[in-house]
């Protein structure tokens, strides 16, 4: 898929858990084969082409593309599983991944964990006892600060922004690149809901603030282009901002 994952397990590291890890890493394999739309044979460019039909494809094709659909509906198109006219459902696919390999792990045994996709956390129980997992995002105007931390248990939290890849997130409505924020963080339970969300957040522009703002279940936080940080309503307590002299 382009990018790094790891695993942060804060549990004993049984047999059961050392096993579940080894199935993680084969799923996110699996998952860069049937998915990436950089690989030629992949079923998704295959379907793409028009050289496989969905029923030819492995049957989680036909469940992305359906949990795309409904990303697609809450976010009134501001999400799409096209780039450039082209299907790719890699902006749910990757937290649709995470999220299976967090579950792989909880089911055999291990209650507190992050996994990790590029940046985009899931986490599932505490850091340590009593200890909540804190999750820095990244100033994209200030390399090695941050612009705030997030802290809980249980937590999805994806962040969509320019910071590592430049300008590249296209308002789906007029294909051209959107340049209103620097980044947007959407902060939830499941990750593959939470980073499509993220991304139409990014894409919608000005308009986001006020969508995020009624998302029930979610938190959101934007720093714009210009550096001004913002973040929804009643989340101080999930996300706490840091000023910029304190993070100098």
């Amino acid at each position: 898929m382009g990018t790094v994952f790891s695993f942060d397990v804060r549990d004993t590291p049984t047999p059961a858990i050392r096993d579940a890890l080894g199935r993680c890493v084969a799923w996110l394999h699996r998952v860069d084969r049937v998915f990436s739309p950089y690989r030629p044979e992949s079923p998704v460019s295959r379907l793409a082409r028009g050289e496989l039909g969905l029923a030819a494809c492995p049957p989680e094709v036909a469940e992305v593309l359906a949990r795309c659909a409904a990303a697609e509906r809450v976010t009134d198109g501001w999400f799409s599983s096209t780039y450039g006219g082209r299907l790719d459902p890699t902006g749910l696919v990757k937290g649709w991944a995470v999220d299976h390999a967090s579950d792989l792990l909880h089911a055999a045994g291990a209650g507190n964990t992050c996994v990790n996709g590029g940046g985009d956390l899931r986490t599932r129980g505490e850091a340590g006892p009593g200890l909540p997992w804190r999750i820095g995002i990244a100033d994209p105007a200030r390399p090695g600060a941050l612009a705030a931390v997030v802290s809980g248990t249980d937590l999805a939290v994806a962040t969509s922004g320019t910071a590592e890849r430049g300008t590249h997130i296209l308002d789906p409505h007029t294909r051209l690149p959107v340049r209103t924020w620097a980044s947007v963080t959407v902060v939830g339970t499941r990750l593959a809901e939470t980073d499509a969300y993220a991304t139409a957040a990014f894409a919608m522009g000005d308009a986001a603030h006020a969508w995020l703002d009624v998302r029930p279940g979610y938190a959101g936080f934007t720093v714009a282009a210009d550096g001004a940080m913002w973040q929804t309503g009643g989340s101080d307590d999930l996300i706490r901002v840091v000023p910029r002299s304190e993070a100098a």
